[in-house]
């Protein structure tokens, strides 16, 4: 009973991060700005962190199983 927890943290981390790396592409893609009010290099840059911190962490959740 406790990997439902794991798999669902994990499913939440994956989708979330591949969709905030995906995002970001099309927005730089486009030359369209990621966040407002921040540099465009410096947002995409952190953009890019974050879905990427998101996705190691749903892998590790999936570790955990």
């Amino acid at each position: 009973m406790e990997s439902g927890p794991a798999v669902f943290a994990g499913t939440v981390f994956v989708l979330f991060g591949a969709a905030l790396l995906g995002w970001t592409a099309v927005r730089v893609r486009h030359g369209r700005p990621v966040a407002l009010g921040v540099a465009p290099r410096a947002a995409a840059g952190w953009a890019t962190v974050a879905g990427a911190a998101a996705l190691l962490l749903g892998a590790w959740c999936f570790t955990r199983l």
